[in-house]
């Protein structure tokens, strides 16, 4: 079809700079009066720039509703040159405003500073048909009439006066602005009629786009027709199910629930609960009496009232506490442990006494394997009480603790309540397995949850959600079991009384192995008397294929060999015993599987042996320094170093800078020098400041040439002045110590009240140097 166009000018500028307001699915037409809310600040300060001056705003919309700083890119073309008609400020961040559009214009220049947005706009042309034309003009327009007409049909939401002045509109120009900005079109397809500057074709998309909405309003209304019969078809189900319970009840087909009702009714009367639980427990026994016994909430009600009914109320096992009995069995069950067997004692005592066991929780603390869960069972054991475990490793949910409600589908009590059913006691021994492996997320707090639980001040009336009544857990002894405090949040652990489970000794691992694993597993693999472990055996199998703080990698490998063994006895009639010597290990086993650690084994220069505490026991920390020379004075540190160590490293060059003359160091090479600061074992990260004694020794003795002593490990926190501070896990570090047969260890003076901790074989077989300064250490750990 060809067109005859003419440009219709405008007697306004041009070109105008003007304040904008970006709107969020709002587009505005010409000739249209529009209020809406503005509470962007930028928006607000371009309302009060444009009323300070001529009351014109430029309103563009935004291409994505919800971005809240658009840029340029996401900003149509085409917006609307509006007059403010009126300002209301509701509060400091909102106001409303009314505007009337002008003209159709197009952004050219954006202007984006902190108060607001500037923009230089260019008026749109508008394009209108020739007037030979016009015959098409007036039929599209009838056509849009006609459209709107069967739009109003389906869409009744549409006022009067709108109605009226679309029908009775004769200016195509005005139809094409009037209709989409009174209409509830998406405000994208409202842009692309705003946009289009040849009024025919504007009047076409109008048509389009009217005729697709009575699509749609005709889908939905077929969907509402849908729903309204599904609603009429649930008012009439539940109106039938109320006339057959009617209907039931007169012919006392509800018998069995009432009489189901009668006897859950009796049991809770001979619990004898509290009146809280009482009347909570009798409501819902009620409410089971009212309703058919095959209807789904009846089950629900039954499984609650089973459950509160079950749970040991008032029900308490007879202690018999004799401590003597009790000594005997931890001996019999534990060999070593003397603290921790000692302060269970304690508390066995003190419950003798006062017939109430102490109210502060035990947490028992140590690395894997050393016998932590066994010493829970032992201590329901000395206290002749039932014995109940529940793992907290990985748990998120907060309602594993303390249940779900009972209104979501499969709803049921939490850990701490299903461990009292288990035991069936109120008082049993309640083992919290990994508490320090707890975490948190979108779903609640575990830990604030226990501590609920553990409180002496809030068990007596803990409240499980799916319960919904009190029960009283101050009667239960709760023990919980960790291998790190650190990751345990603070109030949780202040509820609790800590014991140490330190690293087992090469003899303690011997006895334990010789007295309790072998004989275990000599049973669990059908070898009982059959086979027998030499002395060396068991010692080769604890130095040369295991490394670990406990003994559960040595009771596997003392499982390994058995099951070797009893290939053998099978495969062989006649074979009635094996001896096992440290021959027939490696032939079972193979080569040692334990590869030694790297360490100053002679005395070298630039290497020093170090103590490093893990949350698996105590380890040796060798650190190495060489110098480079020809470089610019650069240190490297490497080894997955944390930032306090790689602070410690920094001190002790700074030391090493000041008192070079004293260790026969030229000070004027650390200019002409690179230094290059190493621990061993990249793979594993490494922090604290306790190395700072070994990377200030391993630094003096590169620069110096004199070599490090490979016999002593070291421990401390130095300062800027070179003072020795104190440090943690001593135990743990002369125990590695101790493994890797050093013969002296260096401490700081302030960690000798903490020998007291230290294993009496420990303390036997080292030399402990307290030392205050780096000076008396040197003096000790360098070769003369």
């Amino acid at each position: 079809m060809s067109v005859k166009v003419k440009i219709k000018q405008s007697n306004n500028i041009n070109s105008t700079i003007m304040p904008c307001i970006t709107t969020r699915g709002l587009v505005v037409f010409p000739g249209n009066i529009v209020h809406f809310e503005v509470s962007r600040k930028q928006s607000i300060n371009a309302i009060e720039e444009s009323i300070e001056n001529s009351g014109d705003i430029f309103l563009i919309a935004q291409k994505y509703i919800e971005t809240e700083n658009p840029t340029k890119e996401e900003l149509y073309n085409f917006g609307v040159v509006s007059k403010i008609k009126q300002v209301l400020r509701v509060s400091e961040t909102l106001i409303k405003v009314i505007v009337e559009g002008k003209y159709r214009a197009i952004s050219e220049i954006y202007e984006w500073d902190q108060d607001f947005i500037r923009v230089n706009t260019k008026k749109a042309d508008t394009v209108v048909v020739a007037e030979d034309e016009q015959a098409e003009v007036e039929a599209t327009m009838r056509l849009i009439r006609t459209t709107f007409d069967k739009y109003l049909l389906s869409e009744a939401n549409i006022p009067q006066d709108v109605i009226s002045k679309i029908m009775l509109s004769t200016s195509a120009e005005q139809l094409s602005e009037y209709l989409p900005a009174n209409l509830p079109f998406k405000f994208s397809d409202k842009q692309i009629v705003l946009e289009e500057s040849v009024i025919l074709k504007r009047l076409s998309i109008i048509l389009d786009i009217l005729q697709q909405e009575i699509k749609v309003l005709l889908v939905e209304g077929e969907i509402r027709d849908k729903l309204s019969y599904r609603m009429e078809k649930s008012q009439r189900d539940y109106y039938l199910r109320e006339k057959m319970r009617t209907i039931s009840d007169e012919l006392d087909d509800g018998e069995d629930t009432r009489k189901e009702a009668d006897l859950y009714r009796d049991k809770i009367l001979e619990l004898n609960l509290d009146e809280e639980a009482n009347e909570k427990l009798l409501k819902e026994t009620e409410r089971l009496s009212k309703m058919p016994s095959g209807s789904q909430e009846t089950a629900v009600i039954r499984t609650y009232l089973d459950t509160c009914i079950n749970l040991p109320w008032g029900k308490f096992s007879d202690e018999k506490i004799n401590i003597k009995a009790a000594k005997t069995i931890l001996e019999k069950q534990h060999y070593g442990l003397v603290k921790v067997k000692e302060r269970i004692l304690e508390v066995l005592a003190v419950q003798k006494l006062t017939n109430n066991m102490p109210s502060q929780i035990i947490c028992l603390v140590g690395p894997p394997g050393v016998g932590k869960t066994s010493i829970a069972k032992s201590i329901a054991e000395c206290l002749d009480r039932k014995y109940s475990r529940m793992s907290l490793g990985g748990i998120s949910d907060e309602s594993e603790i303390r249940g779900h409600r009972r209104t979501y589908i499969g709803a049921m009590p939490g850990k701490i309540i299903n461990a009292i059913n288990t035991a069936k006691t109120s008082n049993p021994v309640v083992l919290l397995d990994e508490i320090d492996k707890i975490s948190s997320d979108f779903r609640g707090d575990p830990a604030s949850a226990l501590l609920e639980v553990l409180d002496p001040s809030q068990n007596t009336a803990f409240k499980d959600l799916y319960l919904d009544i009190p029960f009283d857990l101050s009667k239960v002894l709760f023990i919980t079991t960790a291998n790190s405090l650190s990751t345990i949040p603070a109030p949780l652990l202040d509820r609790m009384d800590v014991i140490d489970l330190s690293s087992y000794t090469r003899i303690e691992k011997f006895n334990i192995a010789k007295k309790h694993l072998i004989p275990k597993q000599l049973i669990s693999n059908g070898l009982g008397g059959r086979v027998k472990f030499a002395d060396t055996a068991i010692y080769l199998l604890i130095d040369n294929y295991t490394q670990e703080a406990g003994v559960r990698g040595l009771e596997r490998v003392i499982t390994e060999v058995l099951r070797k063994c009893a290939i053998q006895v099978v495969s062989d009639e006649n074979l009635k015993a094996i001896s096992i010597s440290m021959k027939n290990v490696i032939t079972l086993l193979g080569p040692a599987r334990k590869k030694p650690g790297f360490s100053n084994k002679k005395n070298a220069v630039g290497i020093a042996n170090g103590l490093a505490w893990t949350s698996v026991g105590g380890e040796l920390l060798p650190i190495e320094v060489q110098v480079i020379e020809g470089g610019t004075g650069a240190i490297e540190l490497t080894g997955s170093l944390g930032d306090v160590m790689k602070e410690s490293a920094k001190l002790a060059l700074t030391f090493t800078k000041v008192n070079a003359e004293k260790y026969g160091i030229d000070k004027t090479i650390f200019k002409t020098i690179d230094i290059h600061i190493h621990a061993p074992e990249g793979a594993i990260p490494k922090d604290g400041p306790s190395a700072g004694i070994t990377l200030t020794t391993a630094l003096i003795s590169s620069l110096s040439g004199k070599a490090v002593r490979s016999d002593v490990a070291m421990t401390g926190e130095i300062t800027l002045h070179g003072n020795v501070l104190p440090i943690g896990g001593l135990k743990e570090k002369t125990m590695a110590a101790y493994r890797e047969k050093m013969s002296t260890v260096i401490i700081p003076t302030a960690n000798v009240s903490d020998l007291y901790e230290v294993d009496e074989l420990v303390k036997e077989n080292i030399v402990f140097i307290p030392v205050d300064n780096l000076k008396e250490a040197l003096e000790i750990t360098l070769v003369k």
